[in-house]
């Protein structure tokens, strides 16, 4: 499997802040790679490094087995960007906002026009080709800005908040646009912290805070990583004392909360833990609510590694 990125032992500061602190990362040809972290956690200060926009103290930085620096071109080409900042010209109409992007990088007038049509069409902003972008609501000037930055056909991209405040129909239509772009061939670096987005689309996650890379694999792999399998819901009118005492004892059961008629149950593996809860509740005769249950998330992940939510 190729390698698209290679970071090694990558520190940045801000004067007295550590924004990376000795960050290591490796992202596969093919991959939709995230990048998952509360605000402040250097997700971006990552992408502005990689991209050579950012100087940085210590480190090494390799895209397609080449060193990146602020003159090589050659790599720049083969990148595309879509920055959380929504970076298009007010006086130029969708259409040629996408022209003037595309046309940076492809010379050719009659593959670009191509290009450009694609992009107009890949993002659903055929109705809007003539608009200019103060027009546009804050969903499709997301849609006109990625457009902006795949047209001319990046192998990488490089996808840094996308979804802030826009609407879920177009936030479903941009999810969907990236996974079409990687089944296409593109290498894809999502940055986010909305931990659904990434569980959704991305095939091997970094979760970092605090400039560091604190858990790496695929969902799967980061939620096998905490001790919480399992969390049930129970709701109760009633539970005494010495019950939850027996629930804490069954099997599995690590923890188990009971507050404002509601029992919570945290389980660390096993199987039938709910049904062994229920039978119980049944056994004494209590009258059981609404029950739930479901398995951890990233944020569970998150929360276990370091004792906050990630939107915290």
């Amino acid at each position: 499997m190729n390698t698209v990125v290679k970071i090694e032992n990558l520190v940045k500061r801000y004067k007295e802040l550590l924004a990376l602190d000795h960050l290591n990362l490796t992202i596969n040809e093919g991959e939709i790679f995230g990048l998952l972290g509360p605000n402040g956690s250097g997700k971006t200060t990552t992408i502005n490094c990689l991209l050579s926009l950012l100087s940085y103290d210590k480190g090494n930085i390799e895209i397609f087995g080449q060193p990146m620096r602020p003159d090589n071109y050659d790599i720049k080409r083969q990148i595309g960007v879509v920055m959380q900042d929504v970076a298009v010209f007010n006086e130029l109409t969708v259409k040629e906002n996408i022209e003037c992007f595309c046309s940076l990088y492809v010379k050719d007038k009659a593959l670009c026009r191509k290009y450009v049509r694609e992009a107009i069409e890949f993002v659903g902003l055929e109705d809007f080709a003539d608009f200019y972008p103060k027009k546009l609501s804050g969903g499709l000037l997301r849609r006109l800005n990625i457009a902006c930055g795949i047209a001319h056909k990046p192998k990488l991209i490089i996808l840094d908040e996308p979804t802030v405040a826009v609407d879920p129909q177009s936030r479903n239509k941009i999810l969907e646009g990236i996974v079409k772009l990687n089944e296409e061939g593109a290498t894809i670096i999502y940055t986010s912290h909305y931990m659904e987005e990434v569980e959704q689309i991305c095939t091997r996650i970094a979760i970092m805070d605090k400039g560091k890379s604190i858990a790496l694999g695929t969902k799967e792999e980061l939620i096998k990583m905490i001790r919480k399998s399992e969390i049930t819901t129970i709701e109760l009118p009633f539970l005494s004392v010495e019950d939850l005492a027996q629930i804490r004892a069954l099997p599995h059961v690590y923890q188990a909360d009971y507050k404002d008629h509601t029992l919570t149950l945290l389980c660390d593996g096993g199987k039938h833990n709910l049904i062994r809860a229920l039978n119980y509740l049944q056994e004494k005769d209590l009258a059981i609510g609404h029950v739930y249950s479901q398995l951890p998330t990233l944020n569970d992940v998150f929360l276990e590694i370091t004792g906050k939510a990630l939107r915290d």
